[in-house]
């Protein structure tokens, strides 16, 4: 007989981005969590071009040294597919439905909507809670990717003996990475915030209210840009070229030529996104945007695009007053801090 139940096995939040693997492992102790294990490492280009898996062996290899790095022993993961790859849609049933009949309706639902033959396609739902236009009915979620997008990433991963427990969604695991930053700086909930992510070869802007994704669009600019710019003008590796992430000085004039008309076109992407949101049925004022991803910690940064747009902007630090077992390497993690807001949401699904 078990007294207490069976205790969920530790869950490693498994992020497979364009130039890194990214992994965080979490415990939670009373209402706060811990980070026990931490690796981020390096992948080769074009082994993942704008989020499509490109080369699952190589894929394998940074995420076994990952694991390894990291220390952690956990068998079990959460990975998420990029929302460009995800059908959503949210639907209103009856509320008084059992749950097999929900199951049932959504297949239904799933073959009106989705694009794509069913057999070809990964589908989950999730229920929202109840609707605000008819409250005898309550509001689902679903959200379809065709299988190839979540196979990839299940192969990478069963190649090491890993099991895939969840497959989330990029945006949504931002969402929920964000409620710690929200809880942490006394946001209202009902704030509508804007998420810049800046990736390595697509940035996204998430808009959030309530806690959940309203609106969510790619745009091609990428933190390459920057890196190719110090290849070309300086001769450099990708991975010299990449000092700046490491907090090492640069060549002679280098933020005045290249680190600041970067930082201006930064500025000019995210006004372009939000010009994009502003057009959109989901439209309401953003007061605070926070930049993620890679390129969210160059120094001076967010003051530029606060300074510039005239909205309160800061860095998305999904990591900060989290406490940190003693193996952590803590300069590498407060480093790449914003570069974490997706592991940590997946990190997150383990205490779902």
């Amino acid at each position: 007989m078990k007294l207490f139940g069976a205790k969920s096995p530790p869950l490693m939040g498994l992020d497979i981005g364009s130039s890194s693997i990214r992994l965080l492992q979490l415990s939670r102790h009373g209402n706060s969590y811990r980070i026990d294990h931490f690796a981020i490492e390096s992948l080769p280009p074009g082994v993942i071009v704008e989020k499509s898996v490109q080369d699952i062996e190589a894929i394998s290899d940074a995420i076994q040294t990952a694991v390894r790095n990291s220390g952690s022993s956990s068998k079990y993961c959460a990975v998420a597919v990029s929302g460009s790859a995800v059908f959503t849609k949210t639907i209103s049933l009856p509320s008084n439905l059992a749950e097999a009949d929900i199951e049932s309706q959504v297949q239904i639902e799933a073959n009106q909507y989705i694009p794509y033959p069913l057999d070809e396609i990964s589908l989950d739902f999730e229920v929202l809670g109840p609707s605000a236009r008819n409250a005898d009915m309550v509001d689902i979620l679903l959200a379809a990717s065709k299988n190839e997008n979540v196979e990839s990433r299940q192969d990478a991963l069963d190649s090491l003996g890993l099991k895939t427990r969840v497959v989330d969604v990029e945006s949504f695991a931002m969402a929920n990475a964000f409620e710690l930053i929200r809880e942490r700086e006394g946001i209202r909930s009902t704030e509508t915030i804007g998420i810049f992510d800046i990736g390595y070869d697509l940035s996204s802007l998430l808009i959030l209210r309530n806690g959940r994704v309203v609106y969510t669009r790619d745009h091609p600019f990428g933190g390459n840009q920057l890196i190719e710019e110090i290849m070309r003008r300086y001769d450099m590796t990708a991975e010299q070229a990449s000092f700046f992430r490491r907090g090492e000085p640069g060549p002679e004039n280098f933020e005045e030529e290249v680190l600041e008309p970067f930082m201006l076109n930064v500025v000019h992407q995210i006004s372009r996104a939000l010009q994009f949101f502003s057009s959109s049925a989901e439209f309401s004022n953003i007061r605070t945007i926070f930049l993620a991803g890679s390129m969210a910690s160059i120094k001076g940064l967010a003051e530029v695009v606060e300074q510039e747009l005239g909205i309160k902007t800061g860095v998305a630090d999904p990591v900060s007053g989290l406490d940190l077992a003693p193996s952590v390497a803590v300069a590498a993690l407060k480093r790449n801090a914003p570069n974490l807001m997706i592991a940590m949401g997946l990190a997150l699904r383990g205490f779902d």
